[in-house]
């Protein structure tokens, strides 16, 4: 079950803690990304907060987010970007996506085969997905406070599994969300103290999330079922509002 999009807002941008969480998985985006000149990058489920840096360089950035979350015009000051969308269903042509971010997207899903299916087909050939879930070892995945305490967290191992069923080559992970999940003001104080920290040990075991940056296998391996190709709306070179809905 996705979260409303209002919760969402209300914790990546009028919280501390969700601020800070925000400056972590930035951080460790783009670390892993620097750049994307020129090129196409989509965040689903609400991987807006991550995308800022983007913005500039990239050729177009697309915000997409499902519908039973609901949708906010992002960002603030500039051209709106944020697409409501179904959930299996995007509005975007296969293979045009150089880079994907799934963000609450995956672990609150009910149809996560057909949504890992949907990532797989937007990318274009050597296009990069992450995929930011909570790790199911972390003291964020047992807070209910925090939009990572929803959903199903997982582990390394499982999440893995997952996306080469479904012709994803992972490649790197990395974890973040080192400090522990309170606003309470002595934790907050010693919120960078554990950053810091967390990122010398592993982070499968230290973070309350973890990202995995997975590469998509254009040819299937020998036997694997032709995957069908449903019929879908494109979207608008020049996206300045949402396809439906505003909150």
């Amino acid at each position: 079950m996705h979260l409303d999009v209002q919760d969402l807002r209300n914790f990546y941008y009028r919280s501390a803690l969700g601020r800070a969480a925000q400056a972590s998985l930035r951080r460790r985006l783009v670390e892993l990304w620097p750049e994307a000149k020129g090129q196409t990058v989509a965040g689903f489920g609400f991987a807006a907060p991550l995308l800022r840096p983007y913005l500039k360089e990239a050729r177009r950035v697309v915000a997409l987010m499902p519908g039973p979350q609901g949708v906010m015009p992002w960002p603030p000051d500039m051209p709106n970007v944020s697409v409501l969308t179904e959930e299996t269903l995007w509005p975007i042509e296969t293979g045009h996506v150089d880079k994907l971010v799934i963000l609450h997207g995956l672990e609150t899903s009910e149809r996560a085969y057909d949504l890992l299916e949907e990532a797989w087909r937007v990318l274009g050939p050597g296009g990069k997905a992450l995929f930011i879930v909570p790790n199911r070892a972390g003291l964020w995945s047992r807070r209910d406070r925090t939009p990572f305490g929803y959903g199903r967290p997982y582990s390394a191992s499982q999440l893995e599994t997952q996306l080469r069923k479904h012709q994803f080559l992972p490649e790197r992970h990395v974890g973040a969300l080192y400090q522990f999940p309170s606003s309470r003001r002595l934790w907050m104080k010693s919120a960078a103290m554990f950053e810091k920290v967390g990122r010398l040990m592993p982070g499968m075991v230290a973070g309350g999330a973890f990202m995995v940056e997975a590469s998509k296998l254009v040819y299937p391996p020998k036997g694997k079922a032709v995957r069908s190709k449903a019929k879908r709306q494109t979207l608008p070179q020049g996206v300045t509002a949402p396809v439906a809905g505003r909150v």
